[in-house]
């Protein structure tokens, strides 16, 4: 059982790896406003943190995250003020996820269903269990997973999107990683030593590289061919004036390990 003071979200730092555990077992990791705006509140911090360089979003029990919390929605049925802002809420973590200037890893277990979905969509890359399962049913209960389609529809193609989101049926990690929502999908003991390999070679990467490179990723995804390659020419002309890229190139031809100064 878990105390009254425990934090929803538990964060633990190492090694330039920081892991977000979403900590409430007792609701399967249900996004409450309260859940939300303790995850916002971390992403926050981390976004400045010099000493994180990798993210990893975990959570504590058998379900990663069930999706907003249908029993705090019930109560608010006749507010559509709250529900306005409960969706904005988790709009912005989600936007946090992707702006946010470090690699987010989710380290999936158990089930990520309609907005938990949508979170594991959201990250850069998601190593799950092979038991773990994803779904969008919101039309079963008549409340399309409208937001969660926003990132699902990114990251898997049309029709992946559609079938998800219209049956509503549960898809295991092995069809979740052949559709592209998933990078990987491994067996449940060996999930920590992928996902924190993973991010053990992320993190021995440039600091500023990564943030260049992830923020480039997203921006160029949006626009037309001819604009993305003139946008991404810059970014790297811009990039090679960076301490890191000149460290990392004489450090390849000299065949020695670069000596990173995150600038």
């Amino acid at each position: 059982m878990m105390s009254d003071e425990e934090p929803l979200v538990r964060k633990y730092s190492d090694s330039g790896i920081t892991t977000l555990t979403l900590n409430q077992p007792q609701s399967r990791n249900s996004l409450s406003m309260a859940m939300l705006e303790a995850l916002s509140g971390e992403l926050e911090a981390i976004a400045s943190d010099a000493d994180t360089r990798v993210v990893v979003l975990a959570a504590h029990g058998s379900v990663f995250c069930a999706g907003h919390d249908l029993r705090e929605i019930r109560e608010q049925f006749d507010d559509q003020d709250f529900q306005l802002a409960l969706f904005h809420q988790c709009s912005k973590v989600m936007q946090q996820i992707v702006s946010l200037p470090k690699p987010v890893i989710a380290r999936v277990a158990g089930v990520a269903t309609a907005a938990g979905c949508q979170l594991v969509a959201s990250c850069d890359l998601a190593v799950a269990a092979d038991t773990a399962r994803f779904a969008t049913p919101g039309v079963n209960i008549g409340l399309f997973c409208s937001t969660p389609m926003v990132a699902l529809s990114r990251n898997v193609s049309r029709k992946h999107a559609m079938e998800m989101l219209l049956t509503g049926e549960m898809i295991s990690a092995v069809r979740a990683e052949e559709i592209g929502l998933v990078n990987r999908a491994v067996d449940e003991q060996v999930l920590d030593e992928t996902v924190y390999g993973m991010a053990r070679t992320i993190a021995d990467k440039s600091g500023h590289t990564l943030k260049v490179g992830k923020e480039a990723f997203y921006r160029q995804l949006e626009m037309p061919l001819a604009e993305a390659y003139e946008f991404t020419s810059t970014v790297m002309a811009d990039n090679m004036q960076a301490n890191d890229a000149r460290e990392g190139i004489c450090a390849f031809l000299e065949k020695r390990k670069p000596d990173w100064q995150d600038s």
